[in-house]
Formats: structure tokens, C-alpha cells, sequence
């Protein structure tokens, strides 16, 4: 047998290791990208071998938490797409008013840079007081960062550019303070955001949401995975309620498609259709 043939027979192994000792269900995950993240892993850690892997995660909760969050993709930033909040300003806010109190579920919120950003935003169009965002991701360290909601002060000069994009209506520093080259988002933006951790592989529907905000996730998914994760934000929707995925995901060829009308094509914003 040849080598590599060997490692993917590891890997399955290694991944059934995980969701029946952790309930980490990665076996889903687009294989490429799964595939890719164990190597690197790999050549970082003790183990010489994906097998030695196995027996480590078993045996070591610390070994196990460090490839988890290994795991976890955070690539984001403060009003990342700014094209996308504007479309949401001038499509999806004038229906969000019409709602006496507005939910909104952030799936996969990673560091919190894009909760805070849409906190500005319904802040702005004077909404905030009246909403609740729950920011969901399963990686514990990456929420603890956004629940602090502090970031290197050297990014906010592109998230400032980002937020004039994005129709800002104020001056971006009033939403940060910084100090000792950090920038802490302003309290006012953390008091309707509750952070907590959820699966979107394994949990269940998460409320009745008006928006839901969930980009550049389920290109990590395989179709089924993706499937099943879509059936999950229509069930967590409001009829006439809004999902928002990443720039490089849509809804065709999946089995939600019918669900939904299309908002924007470039925004990759939907709006879940009212039952018959």
C-alpha cells in the first residue's frame, strides 16, 4: 500500500477519533482542506505521524484542544466586504424595521471583528436597542477573543477605509479606544451581543432569526455538510427572515434553494420565502 494511501486511512481514523471521544464531528469537512490543516498540524507538533496523532488526542485533552483550534478558521475583519453592509443598509435594514424586536445569529463569528461591524450597523440605523446578536463559533479561544473585542491598533486604518466603504454615517473611532497599540471595540457595541459556543455539525437550531450571518464557512463543508447546515438556518429562520453567506458560497444546486428568493447575487444575501 502505497504512503499517502496509508495517511488518508489515518486521517479517517483520526477524525472518527475526534467526534466519538469529543463529539468534534470534522468527517464532513471538505477533504482537501481537512487533509491540509492535519499536515500542517503534523509538521508543528510532536508526532511524527497521523497514527501518533490518534493516540495522543485519545490520551491528551491538552493535544486535543491544540489541533481543534487548529482546526478553526479565522480569517476575518471589521466590515470585511464592506459592498456587503452597504447592501444590507439599503435592502435588508428597511425590513428589519418593520419587526418589533430583531434577532440575529452570527454562525462561525471567528474573532468577532464582523459581529462588531454589524453591531455598528444596526447601532447606525438605530436598531441596536432593539436587537440581540448571537454570535456562535465552536473554537472556546477564538470566542474568548471576540468577547474582548480587542484588535492591533495597525488594522484599524483598512477598517476605517472598510467603514466609509460600507456607508459609515459617523467618524470610525468613536467605536474604539485605543491604547498601548490595541484598539478595544467601544462597551456600548458588546451590550445586545451574547457570544457562545455552538456546532454547527452537531447542534441543533439555534431560535426564530430575522438575519442570519454565516460567510466563508461552508466552503470547509462537503455537500451534505453543507446541505444539512442550510436545512439548520432555515429552521432558525422567520419567514421573510435574511441569510447572508460568504462571497464565494451560494445557494444553487443545494437542496435549500427553493426556499429562498435571491436579495443580491454579488452580496450573496437570500431571503427565506414564506411557507405555502
Amino acid at each position: 500500500m502505497k504512503e499517502h494511501e496509508i495517511e488518508r486511512i489515518e486521517i479517517d481514523l483520526l477524525l472518527e477519533a475526534l467526534q466519538r471521544a469529543y463529539g468534534y464531528d470534522f468527517r464532513s469537512y471538505a477533504k482537501a482542506s481537512i487533509e491540509r490543516r492535519i499536515r500542517q498540524f503534523l509538521s508543528s507538533c510532536e508526532c511524527k505521524t497521523v497514527s501518533c496523532m490518534i493516540n495522543e488526542v485519545l490520551h491528551n485533552e491538552e493535544f486535543f484542544s491544540r489541533l481543534v483550534q487548529f482546526f478553526s478558521v479565522s480569517v476575518t475583519e471589521l466590515f470585511r466586504d464592506p459592498f456587503v453592509y452597504r447592501v444590507i443598509r439599503e435592502e435588508v435594514v428597511p425590513m428589519l424595521r418593520t419587526w418589533p424586536y430583531i434577532k440575529v445569529w452570527h454562525a462561525g463569528c471567528a474573532t468577532g471583528e464582523e459581529v462588531y461591524s454589524l453591531a455598528i450597523l444596526l447601532m447606525e440605523e438605530g436598531l441596536y436597542d432593539r436587537s440581540t446578536i448571537y454570535a456562535t463559533d465552536f473554537n472556546d479561544s477564538t470566542l474568548e477573543k471576540a468577547r474582548e473585542g480587542v484588535y492591533p491598533v495597525e488594522k484599524i486604518r483598512e477598517a476605517t477605509e472598510n467603514y466609509q466603504k460600507a456607508g459609515g454615517h459617523a467618524s470610525f473611532s468613536d467605536y474604539y479606544n485605543s491604547r498601548y497599540g490595541a484598539a478595544a471595540m467601544a462597551r456600548s457595541l458588546k451590550e445586545r451581543i451574547t457570544f457562545a459556543n455552538h456546532n454547527l455539525v452537531s447542534d441543533v437550531s439555534f431560535g426564530e432569526n430575522h438575519l442570519i450571518f454565516c460567510r466563508n464557512v461552508l466552503i470547509y463543508f462537503n455537500r451534505d455538510l453543507q446541505d444539512h447546515v442550510l436545512r439548520l438556518f432555515t429552521d432558525s429562520l422567520v419567514n421573510g427572515g435574511f441569510l447572508c453567506l460568504g462571497t464565494k458560497e451560494n445557494l444553487q444546486f443545494t437542496t435549500e434553494n427553493d426556499r429562498y428568493t435571491l436579495v443580491d447575487r454579488k452580496a450573496k444575501i437570500y431571503k427565506k420565502r414564506t411557507a405555502p
